[in-house]
């Protein structure tokens, strides 16, 4: 216990937060009343860095981010699934009827049902879903999460390849062994740190760097047509409604800016490619949700979204308005701290 005139011990520093820098202002009348910090880059069609905040080579979690990576390495191990589904297999899904028709669709036609889901019980995502399943007398399920699709998709993956499906959310499991060396692949990130997500499955670090540059490399596969890659890009961009729902920033970012692949993840995460190949990334320090919308249209922007044809700039705008409220009415708003301007 620490007595009075006792100096008090001074904890170290996180790594992840060294050198973070503001990403997003909080305005409430005339007064900025917070600030979230974090971790961001914007990379051009060649990689090179076009907006540099914080410290890009900070590892972090990528969380959920990470899942059109684990769909790739799903592909590359034998799955088969139309883009409809392959979408909902890289998807945190707000759990609407079409989503889990779609992860029942997946595990009926490997020939298994939803007692073989290893994912964590929840409810659904999104808000609206969620009160629609607890009014029908529902409870926590594994189909109703939002990662369902993809534990789905890692099932069909393991019947195709003849794995064992008891055990597939072993990191030493062939199909999370193919997953690590996808995220290796496309990032960059050599000898990642190794934990659980939320929902159960291995999850694998990155650089905040890497993860952008793993989204320019979807993204830029999908307009040339490459490969496995090119699939899940496409896959995403054609139906952005099943990575994500109505109303949710990826899927509406997605919808703005035709043939650009965008996935929120957890605690802050979130990663944009573009069909040029530039990509963004970003970690918001305090893990907060709030942020996030304004800090990822701004960096889509940022990444050249107006070079984009068909973009609708304004719909991109929209997605990054997060108003303030007081006494029910707007009275300030959540902005970035930076512009496509200081470029």
């Amino acid at each position: 216990m620490t007595e009075p005139g006792d100096a008090r011990p001074v904890l170290p520093v996180a790594p992840v937060a060294v050198g973070a820098v503001p990403l997003a202002e909080v305005v409430r009348g005339d007064l900025v009343e917070s600030v979230h910090l974090g971790h961001l880059v914007v990379l051009g069609p060649d990689g090179e860095v076009r907006l540099e905040l914080g410290d890009p080579a900070t590892t972090i979690w990528p969380r959920s981010s990470v899942k059109p990576l684990q769909a790739l390495a799903m592909l590359r191990s034998g799955l088969d699934l139309p883009d409809r589904l392959l979408a909902l297999a890289g998807a945190s899904h707000s759990g609407a009827p079409e989503h889990l028709a779609g992860a029942r669709e997946i595990l009926e036609g490997a020939g298994l049902d939803e007692s073989a889901l290893r994912n964590t019980p929840d409810l659904p995502l999104g808000r609206a879903e969620s009160l629609a399943w607890l009014g029908a007398g529902r409870g926590p399920e594994q189909i109703a999460q939002n990662c369902s699709g993809k534990h789905a998709a890692m099932l069909a993956t393991c019947v195709a390849a003849g794995w064992d499906t008891a055990t597939y959310l072993d990191p030493a499991h062939p199909l999370q062994r193919a997953v690590r060396a996808a995220v290796v692949e496309l990032t960059g990130d050599d000898d990642p740190h190794v934990t659980t997500d939320g929902c159960g499955a291995p999850l694998f670090s990155t650089s905040v760097r890497g993860l952008a540059r793993s989204f320019g490399r979807l993204a830029a596969a999908g307009r040339s047509g490459d490969g496995d890659a090119g699939r899940v890009a496409r896959a995403m961009a054609r139906y952005p409604e099943m990575v994500a729902g109505r109303g949710r920033e990826d899927t509406l970012v997605m919808t703005a800016v035709p043939g650009t692949i965008a996935k929120i993840g957890a605690d802050g995460v979130c990663a944009a490619g573009l069909p040029d190949g530039s990509a963004v990334a970003f970690k918001i320090l305090d893990g907060g949700d709030r942020p996030r919308p304004a800090i990822l249209a701004a960096a889509v922007r940022a990444a050249g979204a107006a070079g984009v044809p068909g973009a609708d700039l304004a719909a991109l705008d929209a997605v990054g308005t997060t108003p303030v409220l007081g006494g029910g009415a707007p009275v300030g708003a959540v902005r970035p701290a930076f512009g496509a301007a200081g470029l």
